[in-house]
């Protein structure tokens, strides 16, 4: 059996990548801040279906809690095969009305966790020739649109960069592009939604299983659903100083309130 990491797997998207792998008879170890939560969450999928749930309570924006899943990650005799970097967080408010300490800890979550863990993990993988990464972005990667966006978009190239560097290595890398999700993201960020028309959002288990196909197809670069896709057409089509506007726009009518 192999043996899949997912950070942030106590909620939303990172729950349904714990519970869709589980079904498939993957081990887990399951990392989050919240103990009790994740042994409830361990408790559950093992009962359910048979597998052995691991439990790592850590922090992502601490340096000790960062440290403490690269080890797990590095670990030889307990190896993880598939590495799902899902933690992370949105700031309610615009560009200067979030302060500095909030903005750097999404970077510190958004992409130092990311880029070590990811190391942490490749390494390992690279020498048994075999291994998976799946780092969640969103689509909110591709339209100029604060500081969350450029942090994902960071994700995005970060790992495309990566999966050609360890091209041929038996290692895949994968940005999970997906838009809006009903998850507890929006509320745990105090962010209102009643103003986001129901046709924009998608649901995690379905977003997972389309992902982990698109993974298992090699690529690099997975928007989950056709109403997303045809979104991101059109992006790539329009002109970046009409896409700022637009996006400035559209963050005010469908952003945090």
């Amino acid at each position: 059996m192999t043996t899949a990491l997912i950070t942030g797997s106590t909620a939303g998207i990172g729950a349904a990548f714990a519970r869709r792998l589980a079904a498939q008879g993957h081990n887990l170890v399951l990392v989050a801040r919240d103990t009790k939560r994740l042994g409830e969450q361990a408790t559950e999928l093992h009962d359910r279906h048979g597998i052995e749930a691991e439990v790592l309570a850590a922090d992502l924006s601490a340096d000790e809690g960062i440290a403490a899943v690269e080890r797990r990650l590095g670990d030889r005799t307990h190896p993880v095969d598939l590495l799902v970097n899902n933690a992370g967080f949105g700031n309610k408010g615009r560009y200067l009305e979030v302060s500095m300490a909030d903005e750097l800890t999404m970077l510190k979550v958004h992409v130092e966790a990311v880029l070590r863990l990811t190391s942490a993990a490749t390494e390992s993988m690279r020498s048994r020739g075999r291994g998976g990464v799946v780092n969640v972005a969103s689509v909110a990667a591709f339209v100029p649109r604060g500081t969350y966006g450029a942090s994902k978009a960071w994700v995005v190239q970060f790992t495309q960069g990566a999966a050609r560097d360890l091209s041929g290595s038996g290692v895949r890398l994968m940005a999970l592009c997906p838009g809006f999700v009903r998850t507890e993201f929006h509320q745990r960020a105090g962010m209102g939604t009643d103003n986001i028309p129901n046709w924009m959002w998608l649901d995690a288990d379905k977003l997972v299983a389309s992902a982990l196909d698109d993974l298992a197809r090699g690529k690099t670069v997975s928007v989950p659903d056709p109403r997303y896709k045809a979104l991101m057409g059109l992006v790539k089509l329009t002109p970046r100083g009409l896409l700022g506007g637009v996006s400035s726009r559209t963050g005010r009518k469908y952003g945090p309130q």
